[in-house]
């Protein structure tokens, strides 16, 4: 069983702020850290992998040469290898234009080791889109799996995997059939402490970096900035939201006094 973990460095949204007059993220005002869901994402693989009593692990991100510091975390949760792809060429990349990139890594990886299961985290906290995930499994032809909240069991010789998804209404139970991909909440699992050697491990560990002429086949025009169609209008802190207004008076007052706000709002959103 090949387990591939795709992960991102983020900057700590806790700490983050906006520059005022770009509107854009100022990402040197925070710390980059491992994006959360992706942690739980390679917490879920270690579990899968100790459930089965085999496997292999990999991680994959796509940044700056920096970015191998999320897959030295990643190694110290529990994952066996990493893999960044770090290119000027991969610079600016949207969510169609990174999960291109990345969808070309993993067919690189897969001819070494055929890759069984993708894991992902549900989305990037500095992003919130959700789009990668799902858009790796659309160019890698094999079906993915949103929100999943539990893996119930994986059957190899059957080559299923069952799994517990979140929707609207409530849960659903899929059979998938494996290769397939899953985009993961953070309810699927605890972190767990890493244990001493992990530490160890991941603090001598140097991942294989791959820039964009060590992949195949690749359509330079759907890299980066070139293979991407979004473009962010503008970014704004939204405004803080309004205190509720306090009712004065006797019940007859309060009741004049509601009647007069629910009008006002009335008028307002016929306006709009």
């Amino acid at each position: 069983m090949h387990i591939v973990v795709c992960v991102k460095q983020v900057p700590d949204t806790k700490i983050i702020k906006i520059n005022p007059k770009t509107n854009t993220l100022d990402r040197r005002s925070a710390p980059a850290i491992l994006n959360p869901y992706d942690a739980h994402a390679v917490q879920e693989a270690v579990k899968i992998k100790k459930m089965l009593g085999k496997g292999t692990i990999s991680v994959l991100s796509m940044g700056p040469p920096q970015a191998t510091a999320v897959i030295k975390k990643s190694i110290e949760i529990g994952a066996d290898r990493g893999f960044l792809i770090s290119d000027r060429a991969f610079a600016g990349a949207d969510t169609l234009a990174t999960s291109y990139a990345l969808s070309k890594a993993l067919e690189r990886i897969s001819k070494e080791n055929p890759v069984d299961l993708i894991i992902c985290g549900k989305h990037a906290i500095d992003g919130d889109t959700g789009q990668v995930g799902p858009g790796i499994a659309r160019r890698l032809d094999i079906p993915p799996v949103t929100n999943v909240i539990e893996v119930s069991e994986l059957n190899e010789s059957e080559s299923t995997v069952l799994l517990k998804r979140k929707i609207t209404s409530g849960y659903e139970l899929i059979l998938a059939q494996v290769p397939c991909l899953l985009t993961v909440e953070k309810e699927i699992n605890s972190i767990e402490y890493s244990p001493m050697p992990n530490m160890i491990k991941a603090a001598r560990y140097e991942p294989v970096i791959w820039s964009v002429n060590d992949l195949e086949d690749v359509d330079r025009t759907q890299l980066g900035l070139k293979g991407s169609p979004t473009i962010v209008g503008k970014m704004f802190t939204p405004p803080k939201p309004e205190g509720g207004k306090r009712l004065e008076g006797n019940a007859d007052d309060q009741v004049k006094q509601l009647m007069e706000l629910l009008s006002d709002k009335k008028e307002l959103f016929a306006a709009q």
